[in-house]
């Protein structure tokens, strides 16, 4: 290793130690040892300390321990002749800056100034680290890129961001080159930035980089079920970053303009240094000094001098990144990137659907004599004749023909419609079925894109992902009020007759479930097992979405599973069930129960739509989905639920579920089942009061909706049971649960 790399690192490091513990005497000057400390909505305490030390910092006074770690770690700035050959002395250091820039980041949460300001976001916490996950876990986000510093125009930091978002490359923003950072250029081209874009700009200064980091640990705590501890367990967690999760970091800053010494500065170096110990290597526009051996890295560790428009390409080869890029036929950036990329109303040219029109999205199979491949036809007017701000109807109909197409995979390829239409720049996509809004913005109307586009995406996407079953694939839409109104009715009927489908299921009425691994590549003990009457705890996937994933793909994520011998009807147990679990899992769990939480449950990977857990108290269980940020009955938020849960790990009177299992006969039926439910999330009892209605009125039940809590009603073990009491719920008389 360089010499100056060496010893600008661990001048870095003495720097940012020594910028810490300042500030961390000053907060407890002025707090107290005790004041409490922590980033909002997280299981994992500090995360730097909690993966390097095996600490859970809880308060200021935690912090003067993490330090002096911090400051053993630093070693004495090497001499101008000394030859340094290894990485020893700059990867402690880079722990040390990683430690110190945890505490500095922190500490902005008990004494300001606030991280969260303007474009700034700031921590990232556990629910949307696990609402992301999915999108690691299933591909459709390959990777992650931290940026620190500016590129010398703004036009090439727009290109930069752009190519990494059609990449479908996560990426974060940090820092500063000469007072200038890449997200300041961002914002002043009008570029959205938030979790939703993968954009992420995480704060001006250095220290903010560690956000990134931290995201990285918790990723492997989270979904590789990795409990820290001890140096083993650390190790372990690195290396899962350097294998499962791809990253790396873009250090930039080739504006002429600004004076060398502050381009890469012996802090950003030390950061540089922590990032290498996650085995994420540094590629860099600017001339410094290069890194190429292997070693911690895959490849090499410090890639300099790479133009910013041949950057992205050079890091993807450096941290052997597995990239496919699509040419969509549209005449805007297309990748998963723009995915929850949301249009405003003041930026809309035109919108469809949500409360102001008729919209919906059906996919039907046809005999290939009646479908022309390739056709889109637009029944109504294009958006050249529609009035900019106004809303009009969208129906869209996609028919298609294969030899190997069958009728269980309509809902299958359905379903992707959403995803196909959203990862367009410039479009906003939500919902499914009959309840879409979609909206195309004006810059998109202004690059040319028009209704048809719709049409020519979905086209070419189809038979991207699903050349082995769709021969042909055709579209139509429609744009008149009145001529979409046939068509609608028509898709509302196959709705209902689908939902009736999978409605009328038992797990009774089949002799094999279905498997899920496709978490597996994050949370590589985790199995589930997905059967009529319980979903995949993603939400995503159904009995039948199982099966016609099997038959699309036999090497794919799911597969049948004969259930054998039965060991335990009303748990729900099987011979053969319990054998898959314990292959599939690594040899980790031997048995799974399917309908109890107390007793040998499902394991989770983290990318639940909701957790359930006991209440001792009230003799019951409540359930908290991942959007509510408030307190429960059991003194925990969801993010410290979750990160009970997650990793594929066991945990008996927690699960993590899918909303639509509340309403499944099934629910913890081995537990007691509906009856048990004390406590739900308001938003959540809202949204599942349309399919448990009629589930409780189905049991004659129907007074027990009106009996379950929510925070409005408590927030605490007491108040919550006072209510319960007030109310007669049946819990309170049931069976011990424990």
């Amino acid at each position: 290793m360089s010499r100056i790399i060496a010893s600008a690192a661990i001048r870095g490091a003495h720097r940012m130690v020594e910028r810490a513990e300042e500030a961390l005497a000053k907060a407890i000057e002025e707090k107290g040892k005790d004041c409490a400390v922590a980033y909002p909505n997280t299981a994992y305490y500090l995360p730097i300390m909690y993966l390097f030390l095996g600490q859970k910092v809880e308060k200021l006074g935690d912090l003067e321990e993490s330090l002096q770690e911090a400051r053993s770690l630093l070693h004495d700035v090497p001499a101008s002749e000394l030859w340094l050959p290894y990485l020893g002395g700059a990867l402690d250091a880079g722990v040390a800056t990683l430690l110190a820039e945890e505490t500095i980041e922190a500490l902005k949460c008990v004494t300001g100034p606030n991280p969260v300001d303007g474009i700034w976001l700031g921590y990232t916490d556990d629910a949307i680290l696990r609402k992301q996950g999915i999108k690691l876990v299933d591909g459709r986000m390959p990777g992650f890129a931290a940026i620190v510093g500016c590129t010398n125009t703004n036009q090439e930091a727009v290109d930069l961001v752009r190519a990494l978002q059609e990449r479908s490359i996560l990426v974060f923003m940090a820092g500063n080159s000469g007072g200038r950072a890449i997200a300041e250029q961002l914002a002043e081209e009008g570029i959205e930035m938030n979790w939703d874009t993968f954009l992420v700009p995480y704060g001006k200064e250095i220290t903010s980089a560690v956000h990134a980091l931290n995201f990285a640990a918790r990723s492997a705590m989270t979904f590789g079920g990795i409990a820290p501890g001890d140096i083993d367990a650390a190790r372990q967690i690195l290396l899962y970053n350097k294998d499962r999760v791809y990253a790396f970091v873009l250090a930039l800053g080739s504006d002429p303009d600004v004076p060398e010494d502050q381009v890469i500065t012996d802090e950003k170096y030390a950061t540089a240094a922590g990032a290498i110990n996650f085995g994420f290597p540094v590629i860099s526009d600017v001339n410094i000094p290069e890194i190429l051996p292997s070693g911690i890295c895959t490849y090499e560790h410090v890639v300099a001098n790479v133009p910013v428009a041949e950057i992205i390409n050079r890091s993807v080869e450096v941290r052997g990144l597995q990239i496919k890029i699509e040419k969509i036929p549209i005449p805007v950036p297309y990748g998963a990137g723009f995915e929850g990329e949301r249009v405003r109303k003041e930026d809309m040219h035109v919108q469809f659907g949500s409360k102001y029109t008729d919209a919906f999205e059906l996919l039907r199979m046809k005999p290939a004599d009646q479908i022309d491949d390739g056709k889109v036809e637009v029944i109504g007017p294009e958006v050249e004749e529609m009035t900019e701000g106004e809303a009009y109807p969208l129906g869209v109909v996609v028919e298609v023909a294969g030899r190997e197409f069958q009728k269980d995979f309509e809902s299958v390829v359905e379903r992707r419609i959403h995803e196909y239409i959203s990862c367009a720049n410039g479009i906003f996509h939500m919902g499914q079925r009959a309840i879409t809004w979609v909206r195309i913005s004006k810059d998109s109307h202004a690059k040319g894109f028009r209704i048809r586009h719709f049409g020519d995406l979905l086209v070419a996407k189809i038979h991207n992902d699903f050349s082995t079953i769709i021969d042909r694939v055709q579209v139509t839409i429609y744009t008149d009020p009145e001529k979409i109104k046939e068509p609608l009715a028509a898709a509302r009927e196959v709705y209902s007759h689908r939902d009736d489908r999978i409605r009328g299921m038992s797990d009774d009425d089949v002799d094999q479930f279905y498997s899920c691994v496709l978490c597996q590549s994050y949370a590589p003990n985790h199995v589930c097992i997905v059967t009529p009457e319980r979903l995949g705890l993603c939400g995503a996937y159904t009995f039948l979405d199982c099966k016609a994933s099997y038959q699309i793909d036999e090497h794919g994520p799911n597969e049948p599973v004969a259930k054998g011998a039965c060991i335990d009807a009303e748990k729900g147990q099987w011979q053969n069930i319990n054998a898959y679990v314990a292959t599939k899992s690594n040899g980790n769990l031997q048995k799974f129960n399917a309908y109890s939480m107390m007793e040998d449950p499902m394991t989770s990977c983290g990318c639940f739509e909701c957790i359930v857990a006991i209440v001792p108290e009230a003799n019951g269980v409540l359930i908290v989905d991942r959007d509510h940020q408030g307190i429960t009955p059991v003194g925990m938020k969801f993010s410290t639920l979750a990160g009970q849960i997650g990793g594929g790990v066991q945990t008996p009177g927690f699960i993590g579920i899918g909303k639509l299992y509340i309403s499944s006969a099934k629910f913890i039926s081995a537990d007691g089942g509906i009856e048990r439910v004390v406590w739900m999330s308001k938003a959540l009892k809202d949204e599942v009061a349309g399919r448990l209605l009629p589930r409780l009125k189905e049991i004659g039940k129907e007074d027990l909706f009106d009996k379950i809590a929510t925070e409005e009603d408590a927030e605490a073990p007491d108040p919550l049971v006072e209510y319960l009491e007030k109310v007669g719920h049946p819990a309170l008389t049931m069976d011990p649960m424990f």
